[in-house]
């Protein structure tokens, strides 16, 4: 636990001595509604707008203040972010990608995109049934010492890879 002193107390990582590699990250975020919920959105039915593309932007802008939002992240400087969204069989499914070169890895700018995507679809389709869950998850992260991870995957080599 890299954020804990000796004597329990916690404390921001010191990064100054890591050298800056290219780090990029992924997660996704599925946001489950009720089938009626669904049929009313893909027939234009969100009084909010098109909750697609504002979850793009709300998480997109999320990612950009993730270190405001996350009391031990550092700031990053990111050099780019993609949010993506789009229809699935029950639900609203989200992913987010994220690139910086820095001292320190981009995972928390990643799932923070998503997140921040996945609960703007929540306000905008509540109006539409509460019933809504999120799932949340890390897909993949690279660049670093810990080396390259990929959900479902080995640790330290990316799926698929010989």
């Amino acid at each position: 636990m890299s954020h804990l002193r000796p004597d329990g107390r916690v404390r921001m990582v010191d990064v100054s001595a890591k050298t800056a590699t290219v780090r990029r990250a992924g997660a996704s975020a599925m946001v489950h509604l009720p089938a009626e919920a669904l049929r009313a959105l893909r027939r234009g039915g969100g009084k909010k707008g098109n909750p697609l593309e504002v979850a793009r932007i709300a998480g997109i802008a999320a990612a950009k203040r993730t270190a405001e939002l996350i009391p031990l992240c550092h700031p990053l400087p990111l050099s780019g972010i993609e949010v993506e969204a789009r229809y699935r069989r029950g639900g609203i499914a989200l992913r987010s990608e994220v690139r910086t070169t820095a001292a320190t890895g981009v995972e928390m700018e990643a799932l923070t995109a998503v997140s921040v995507a996945a609960l703007t679809v929540y306000d905008m389709c509540k109006a539409l049934g509460q019933a809504i869950g999120i799932e949340i998850a890390l897909e993949h992260k690279s660049g670093g010492r810990s080396g390259t991870y990929r959900r479902g995957g080995a640790e330290g080599k990316p799926r698929g890879a010989p």
